[in-house]
Parts: structure tokens; sequence; C-alpha cells
């Protein structure tokens, strides 16, 4: 068969292997397949340089699906060219307890490198690939030793480009000149509502990459000019001084003769009676399902022996590099097993008592001490270093082209900088952190709710915590965050009382491999906890003072952050008056709440009815913690424009009004005794 013939039949065969998945399932996206399976075609077959038998070989190209909902074109690619994917996983597409979700989760389905379908976050996570791959390749590549030197594609929709995600991302990988990072964009003219021309039709997107410093190319017949993609992306790879985008013109749903080139293809099965009138236009029998032309499967299953003689190749190269340079390899060997570092925690700082300063403080002087010992550490933040603290001494600023240097200076823009954090982790052989103010974390929301979906240790640090922040006024003063935030499963979020405290969670938040982590810091000083009972952070919880002698506590005082601080100076007036209390940090809810339950009750134990909780921040949810018999003080308002103090004191943050309140609870229940 000739080569444009079978090139053709491949195509076709990952056309009608999506849309029968997809009329199976009777839910998906079958025109987005469809319509680019001709450049994914071209790139798996001809330039991408993966092992499906060894799907984290480290030196493999990266593909990001950022269109998500197109999740079958994926699949089909992986089943095809013989990874771990049966054709049972086909038929189960968006099934219970399938590898075929509806869109794709990078720890679910062998050979999806990120967990894509909010649009946008795809072609930030691409940017994020590409980032490590300089940093890594700076890091152990050495003179006749090319250890690290692979490319990171992306496949992007009209959607993607349209959210202001890939804008930021965009822009940002021009200036870095990322030449490793291609994107493959199906131009297809259609949304879910009907053409783009409906929202998208003034913008030059061409144009627009041109102006962000990006190589542009065209591809005028996407749906069939194989050899006009090909060549597209020999010039993207050719060119290493910028990041490409390849416009390629396609159809959606191609081959479908009443539903191609409409939102009818886009977001619903294509029905039985245009299947099966697809199947005959792309020369397939409209009565078999799921078929895969033996001279196609062989074709397209040749990406196995590829895959193992490029890896094989890269193991010998990787052998001679471990003669010359053993420390290296072994150090290779570590951050890829996402290993720590012997003695990481060796320079982690300890606080004494008048070391009183702002928990942001406290943190930049632990990750500082951190990073020493992890070279692979690098971060940034959204041009605010100076308000964070998380500028790395002498680290330098990051070079896209290079590699070289660990402060990253994303600029303002939040909205990618959490992605491209995301990017870097699902890359893997670096651990990276992200900061900004507290109240600018919802504009990251997303990157993070997909951070801890996907188990991801990026380390989100946000500081500026609360009213006390003060003259910048409410639209910079964070009230509803901490709860919006610990209401996402599987990220902990830290709020330290003090320097000691924010010691214990960076040392949480380093240990945690596994998820993400956020950091919430104070603008203003806080005295300092004694550095022994501050190790308790860890555990989410602890008790930090309970009555004098033997008295037993008539109330618990719980306190997050400065607010601490606030519970200490009333637990002292409430001694005076006779009025027995302990003092809870509660840090973190999540680390608290994995404690064995005989710990917890040590912390708070349940015959004390009477639980006071002390947060600038809205109140809901510390019914959790404090009871239907509780009492929490919060803020159930948003703050106000004023010195941080005065905030403080005008909206009952002061050790007086705790007090009274502990008092009155105390007093509802009949006394001590009760």
């Amino acid at each position: 068969m000739k080569d444009e013939d079978i090139a053709q039949l491949a195509i076709n065969t990952i056309r009608t292997l999506a849309i029968d998945a997809v009329q199976k399932a009777n839910s998906g996206h079958p025109g987005l397949p469809m319509g680019a399976a001709p450049m994914a075609y071209v790139l798996w077959q001809r330039h991408l340089r993966h092992n499906p038998r060894n799907p984290r070989w480290a030196d493999r190209d990266r593909f990001v699906l950022s269109a998500g909902h197109g999740s079958m074109l994926l699949y089909c690619l992986l089943h095809l060219t013989g990874y771990d994917l049966s054709m049972d996983d086909l038929r189960a597409f968006r099934q219970w307890g399938s590898r075929t979700p509806g869109h794709p989760e990078a720890l679910l389905t062998p050979g999806v490198e990120a967990t894509t379908g909010p649009l946008g976050q795809g072609t930030a996570n691409a940017v994020g690939m590409a980032m490590a791959e300089r940093a890594l390749a700076h890091r152990f590549n050495r003179p006749g030793h090319a250890i690290v030197d692979h490319r990171t594609y992306a496949l992007v929709s009209d959607g993607d480009l349209m959210e202001g995600v890939s804008a930021e991302a965009g822009s940002l990988a021009g200036h870095l000149k990322l030449g490793k990072l291609v994107y493959l964009y199906d131009c297809n003219h259609i949304s879910l509502d009907g053409p783009t021309s409906l929202a998208f039709s003034t913008e030059d997107v061409a144009a627009r990459y041109a102006s962000y410093g990006w190589q542009v190319l065209k591809v005028a017949n996407g749906d069939g000019d194989v050899n006009a993609i090909d060549r597209a992306l020999s010039d993207a790879r050719a060119d290493m001084t910028r990041p490409s985008i390849i416009v390629v013109q396609t159809t959606i749903g191609y081959g479908a003769p009443k539903k191609q080139g409409t939102s009818e293809a886009h977001g619903s099965p294509l029905g039985a009676e245009e299947v099966a009138a697809a199947k005959r236009a792309l020369g397939f029998d409209p009565e078999r399902f799921f078929a895969v032309p033996p001279d196609a499967g062989a074709h397209l299953r040749s990406a196995v022996d590829r895959g193992a003689a490029w890896e094989d190749e890269w193991n010998q190269r990787f052998a001679r590099y471990a003669s010359a340079h053993p420390d290296l390899a072994d150090e290779w060997r570590r951050v890829l097993a996402g290993e720590l570092p012997g003695g990481w925690e060796a320079g982690l700082p300890v606080f004494g008592g008048t070391d009183a300063q702002a928990t942001r403080q406290a943190s930049g002087k632990t990750l500082n001490a951190i990073a020493a010992r992890m070279p692979e550490m690098l971060g940034g933040d959204a041009d605010l270093s100076v308000s964070t603290s998380t500028a790395l001494k002498d680290g330098g600023s990051f070079d896209g082209v290079t590699g070289a240097g660990r402060n990253i200076h994303y600029g303002v823009r939040e909205h990618a900088m959490g992605a491209i954090a995301n990017g870097m982790a699902y890359h893997g052989g670096v651990r990276t952190f992200v900061a900004t103010f507290f109240c600018f974390s919802d504009y990251m929301r997303p990157a993070v709710r997909l951070a801890a979906l996907n188990e991801l240790p990026v380390v989100f640090v946000w500081t500026h915590d609360s009213i006390a922040l003060g003259e910048d006024g409410p639209t910079h003063q964070p009230v509803e965050h901490l709860m919006s935030l610990r209401a996402m499963p599987g990220l902990a979020v830290f709020r330290p009382a003090d320097p000691n405290e924010t010691v214990e969670a960076w040392r949480f938040a380093i240990a945690a491999r596994h998820r993400p982590v956020a950091l919430v810091l104070s603008r203003q000083k806080l005295p300092v906890i004694e550095a022994t009972l501050a190790r308790n952070a860890t555990r989410g919880a602890y008790v930090l003072a309970d009555p004098a002698g033997d008295a037993a506590p008539a109330a618990l005082l719980i306190g997050t952050g400065a607010e601490v601080h606030v519970a200490l100076a009333a637990q002292r007036l409430l001694a005076g008056e006779g009025i027995p209390t302990r003092v809870v940090s509660m840090p973190c809810w999540e680390a608290f709440a994995e404690q064995e339950a005989a710990y917890r009750a040590s912390v708070l134990p349940p015959t004390v009815r009477v639980r006071v909780s002390v947060e600038a921040g809205v109140t809901l949810g510390w019914e959790r913690w404090v009871g239907d018999a509780g009492v929490a003080i919060g803020l159930d308002r948003y703050g106000a424009s004023a010195p941080g103090e005065v905030n403080l004191a005008k909206l009952g943050f002061s050790a007086e009004n705790v007090a009274a309140r502990v008092r009155a609870a105390v007093g509802s229940r009949g006394g001590l005794g009760a």
C-alpha cells in the first residue's frame, strides 16, 4: 500500500473508532477527533518521540491534549500505537470505573500527560512542561552528554485560545523564547453554541501569537494535506529560538455528511444514521464497529518498535553519562523518582522569643533554607516577590533558552502561573512553588483544583492573609478564601500562627509528595511560639496552652494564624476571672482531620462543649470543630480600608471581645460545672 494510502487509512481508522466510542457511550465530542485526526496522526507517527511500552520514559516528548473534550482522539492514539489501553477500554468510554473518562485524567490512563478539559489549562500546562525541560537540561546536561532533550506539543482549540489563561501563558512563553514548545491549533471555527463568529470574529489569532514572539505557521487544508502538516511540524522543530504555533484549518466532524462543519458535531453523538453515513464516506463498513483494518493497525503499532529503539539509544547515552558523571547520574535518578535529598531539613530555621516577624518573612527564610539543599526547587510569583518574600537568594532569573536561574518572573499572570506550575509538576524532576496575595487565589482556582485532583506537589504561597492587610481595603482583604479552599478535596491549607509554625508548614509541604499545599501567611508581625510546641503543627492542631495547675478547661479556644495570639491573650483575661480555658492552635484542618481519633479527642476533648473559634474570615464551616454549642468568632462581611490593627479591633478580633464571648458561652451552660 502506498504511503499516502496507508496514512489516509490510519487517519480514517482514528476517526471511525472515535465516532463508534462516542456513539456507544451516547455521550461525548466526536467532532474534534474527526477533524484533528490528520494532524494528530502526523505528529504521533512522524515527529513525537515516545515509547508506548514505557509511558514514563524520562526523555520522551510530551503531548498535551488541551482540548480535553476531544479525549477520544487521545484514547484512540494511545490504543492504536501500543499503549496499555485496550479496545475494551475504548468501548467503556465515559462509563463507571473505565480508564477512558470523559476528559483525560493523568492519574488514570497510561500515556495521558495532563488532566485537561477546563479550557486553556492545558495550554499553560504545556508551557510549564517546556520550562521544566529547560531547567533540567541546564542542571544535568554536560558537553557531549545531553540526557535531557525533548519537546512539548499541545493540541489546542478555538475554545482554549478564547480563555484568558492561554493569553497569559502564550505571552510568557514568547518572552521566555521556549523553542521546544509547539502548539497545533485545531482552527475549525466552531464552538458548542455555533460558529465562533458569534463571539470570536475580529481577532487574528496568528497575529496575536506573532506579537507574543511565536513563530506562526499555517496549514490551509488540515483535513487531508498530511504533507503540509508534516512540513509545518518540521519547520516548528527547526526553529529553536521561539515557540511555534501551527494554525491548522480543519472541518469539525469531517466525513459526517450532514453534521460536518456544524456545532451539531461538537458535543453530541452523531446518531446511528450519521455514523453509518460517515463510515461510508470514509471507506468503512457501516455494519462494523470498532474496526481496525490490519494494515492500519500494523502501521500505527510500529510506534512500539520506534519507541523501544529511541529509549534504548537514550539508555546507552545515559550509561555513558553515568560513567562520566556518576554523582549527577545519581541526582538524576533521585529527582526523577521524586525523592527528597538527604539532610534537606538540616538547615531549617528555629526562631526564638525575640524573633517576632510576619509569617511571610519567616516563610521566605525557610524557603531559602530548603532551596539551598534542594537544587530542584524553583518557582516564582506574580510580580510580588518583595511582598511575598519568595525570592531565592542568588538563584538568578529563570532563562527559558538555557534553563538557568531558579526565580521565575511570572509577571501579573496569576491565572497562567498556577497552571504553568502544574505543568512543571506533571513533567517531574523539579519541585515548584508560586506566590501572590491571598485575595488573588481566586484567579488561580482552576489550577489549584486541578493540582488537588491530580495530587501534584505544588506549593501555593499566599500572603497578606486577612483584614490585617489594612489600608488597601476590602478589594485586597481575603474573607471567604480560607473556607472556599478548605472545601477542595486533596488540598492542605496551612495558616500558621507564628514563625516556627511556618517552618513546620513548609516541612509538611515538602514532605507531601502527592498533594498540593497552600501556605496562607500574614503581613503583620507575630510573636514566636516555642519551637518544640510548634513542631506539632504538622499534625494540623495541637494544645498550645492549658489552664494553670490541674484545672480542667471549662472552654476551648481554637485559633488559626494571627488570631491564635488573640486567643492566648483572652485566656489570660479569663484566668483572672477564674474561667480555665485551653488554647488550641489549628493551622491545618485537613492535617488534623487525618489524625487518629484518639489524638483528635486529646486536643478537643468531647466532654468540653464550650468551644470558641477565632479566625479573621467567614465562620461558615467552623461548626465542624466547635459543635452546636460552640461559638465561631469570625468575619461574615467584607473588610475596610484602615490600618490593620484598627480593622482587627473594630471588627471584634480583640482579647476583650473573645473573652466576653467565652464568658457568655460558659454562663449559658450554667457555669463551670456544666
